[in-house]
């Protein structure tokens, strides 16, 4: 049958995905709800609803059944996504770092590895890494291979939004040549998907943890690098080519620190993970970590208060005139800095009070992350669930792997 754009096959796979999204987003949600949330008929939904549930994609739950408004109506069952009807890999390279999971439907982890790696430097030993690593998950939780239906990655990095390529010259320093979808196809035989890190931590959030319900919010990741992710009116925005929200190189010291990206002063020179334990190397040694600086903060220490403090000020300072123009709900805080807690937090709200009208300022909750340091790989599994053709939610779908591509529930999981 013909699966171009725009005809009834393509239409049909469509709609399957808004059904699954649905679901994912509620956590439990009755056909009707799926209706109003989609936009689709009753009769679609249904129809939809029907194959799903024959598939073993979703499953129907007796517990919590609403009764129906139609007069002598049955109860409306709620549907959830059912934990084994499948799995998703997703990944998250950072510039030190890599980590791989493995995910359920419904976004339950399986199973997961973590390595510290020179992640900007070998690519090579990163990719191989990750390869091995998903191989090895779906091994040994045991899951059949045939219904692992994708990979998504997150990359410390500004994708491209047409060619889903990494931007160049790109700030991961050594992975201008790298196809990284390519070579992960070649070797898990899955399709796999990629995307900047910033924007799957806000998909994450949005879907599983502090951001549900709100659907104009920034999450703020601060890590070695900062980004930002944009989820605008239930919809990530990612910009024109792919780079919005590089909140990271917004300049903000006068003739501060060089940036790797070339400029001078970025945020990224002040407030990462990097400049925030160099403030320490005179009075506690050049290897003091974020970890170090949790622990001074709960001694009451004023030095790394007020260190912790000017950083969210700082993070204020280039995220007021954001917020100024586009009003969102929530402000979420996440990345490996984000451990650092209340100050920070306090540092970011007395900057926005500042410099925001009250009537924009009042309407925003700045917040912590809830997912932690799984947020972005999260993000990735939500990318893969997104992107990943409705045919190989098929009970029987073609196990020939798709070529590689790649592109921008239930209670959170656990950070």
């Amino acid at each position: 049958m013909d699966d171009a754009p725009g005809s009834l096959t393509s239409l049909r796979s469509r709609n399957r995905l808004l059904v699954i999204d649905a679901v994912r987003r509620h956590g439990r949600i009755s056909r009707v709800g799926i209706a109003r949330a989609t936009g689709l008929s009753r009769t679609t939904v249904s129809g939809l609803v029907t194959a799903l549930l024959a598939e073993g994609v979703l499953t129907e739950s007796a517990d919590g059944a609403a009764p129906s408004t139609a007069r002598g109506g049955r109860p409306a069952t709620p549907l959830t996504l059912n934990p084994e009807g499948g799995g998703l890999l997703g990944v998250h390279l950072r510039h030190t770092d890599v980590r791989v999971l493995l995910a359920d439907l419904s976004g339950g982890v399986l199973g997961e590895h973590h390595r510290e790696l020179d992640v900007d430097h070998r690519p090579d030993e990163a990719l191989e890494f990750i390869a091995d690593t998903a191989l090895d998950l779906v091994a040994t939780v045991g899951r059949d291979a045939g219904r692992i239906f994708g990979m998504g990655v997150a990359v410390s990095a500004p994708v491209q939004s047409r060619s889903h390529t990494l931007s160049l010259p790109s700030m991961l320093s050594g992975w201008t040549d790298a196809d990284i979808a390519a070579h992960l196809n070649r070797r898990i035989g899955l399709p796999v998907h990629v995307g900047n890190d910033a924007n799957l931590g806000a998909l994450a959030e949005w879907t599983f943890g502090a951001g549900r319900g709100v659907d104009d919010l920034i999450y703020i990741m601060l890590s070695d690098g900062v980004g930002a992710g944009l989820i605008l009116d239930g919809r990530s925005y990612q910009g024109a080519t792919g780079t919005a929200g590089e909140l990271g190189h917004i300049a903000v010291v006068d003739g501060g620190y060089v940036c790797r990206c070339g400029n001078r002063g970025c945020l990224e020179t002040a407030v990462g993970a990097q400049a925030l334990t160099a403030a320490f190397s005179r009075t506690r040694g050049p290897d003091t970590t974020i970890t170090d600086v949790v622990a001074l903060l709960a001694a009451d220490d004023p030095g790394a208060r007020r260190v912790v403090t000017d950083a969210g000020r700082m993070v204020g300072q280039a995220l007021a005139g954001i917020c100024a123009m586009l009003e969102p709900r929530m402000v979420v805080v996440g990345g490996q800095v984000a451990a650092l807690g209340r100050p920070l937090l306090d540092g970011i709200r007395e900057v926005l009070g500042d410099r925001l009208p009250p009537a924009i300022n009042q309407g925003i909750t700045v917040t912590g992350s809830v997912l932690g340091d799984r947020a972005e790989v999260l993000g990735a599994i939500v990318l893969a669930t997104r992107q990943t053709s409705a045919r190989l939610l098929a009970p029987h779908f073609d196990r020939t792997p798709p070529e590689a591509e790649s592109a921008p529930g239930r209670e959170p999981p656990t950070a």
